[in-house]
């Protein structure tokens, strides 16, 4: 039997958002539904937490984590519904997303997973395991975002770039540098047919992030992408782009938060 190929430190992180997941969705009131996410975290081995987070930035966090996916949830929905009519959608760093398989999609949607190759294939063998079956026409693309040519990829798997598009970059450009979000953002507006949409974190100042043990593993990758000034950048490249500000997207969704742990969710449209 061939010995699976190790989660890279990066990757790994995949499984913390799991388990953010896997804990709403065993709450009595949950913003959404993850039925895998805690088989995901049983079979990587990963020990299992006795307590919640101890840190006020790591509860931050953890309600970013829960928000941030209810608010793309929302967003891929009607991004494919109704007049959207944007069939295609791309999920870049997928890790352990399932909303291929979880999300109520229109009939003829194509969703595309981008990420290494080790991911992938721990995740389809738990996927395998648990008898899931995708919602929708799903493709998987193995590739690295920043070594890799992944946008080739993409073309070669199916994705029409003459057609509207739905992205995703969710909890994903903290971990490239600011050349690296650059370019992979460059990419992604290449392939994106005016009317594509694009979802996405605002970005932080990580030179400003705390210090807690638990999170070091975690935050100590984190490399700052192109930082608050994410928006800006998007629009000088042919975006329309709007902010929905965290703290009042979790008190619409009935989870008043403290300060907010990042500024916003962008959610930009392609107009040229």
């Amino acid at each position: 039997m061939t010995t699976p190929e190790p989660l890279s430190p990066v990757s790994r992180t995949a499984l913390s958002v799991a388990l953010v997941r896997a804990y709403e969705s065993s709450r009595p009131d949950p913003l959404f539904q993850d039925p895998y996410a805690m088989a995901f975290v049983r079979a990587s081995g990963m020990p299992l937490p006795t307590s919640g987070p101890a840190g006020d930035f790591a509860r931050r966090l953890v309600l970013q984590g829960v928000i941030r996916t209810r608010f793309y949830d929302d967003r891929l929905v009607e991004a494919t519904g109704g007049r959207a009519g944007r069939t295609q959608v791309v999920v870049l760093g997928a890790g352990l997303d399932t909303r291929a398989h979880r999300l109520p999609w229109p009939p003829g949607t194509r969703l595309f997973e981008v990420d290494l190759a080790p991911v992938l294939a721990f995740k389809q063998r738990v996927l395998d395991e648990q008898g899931a079956v995708p919602r929708c026409e799903r493709a998987t693309v193995a590739a690295d975002l920043v070594r890799d040519d992944w946008a080739g990829g993409l073309v070669r798997a199916g994705l029409d770039p003459e057609r509207p598009t739905a992205w995703l970059a969710e909890g994903l450009l903290v971990y490239l540098t600011a050349r690296e979000a650059a370019h992979l953002l460059s990419a992604v507006g290449s392939l994106s047919a005016p009317g594509s949409l694009l979802l996405l974190e605002q970005g932080r100042d990580v030179t400003t992030t705390p210090r807690e043990d638990t999170l070091t593993p975690m935050t100590d990758l984190w490399k700052g992408g192109l930082g608050p000034g994410t928006d800006r950048w998007l629009a000088r490249d042919g975006w329309s782009v709007g902010l929905s500000d965290l703290a009042a997207v979790s008190a619409g969704y009935g989870r008043p938060s403290g300060p907010a742990a990042a500024s916003g969710f962008l959610t930009a449209e392609r107009t040229g």
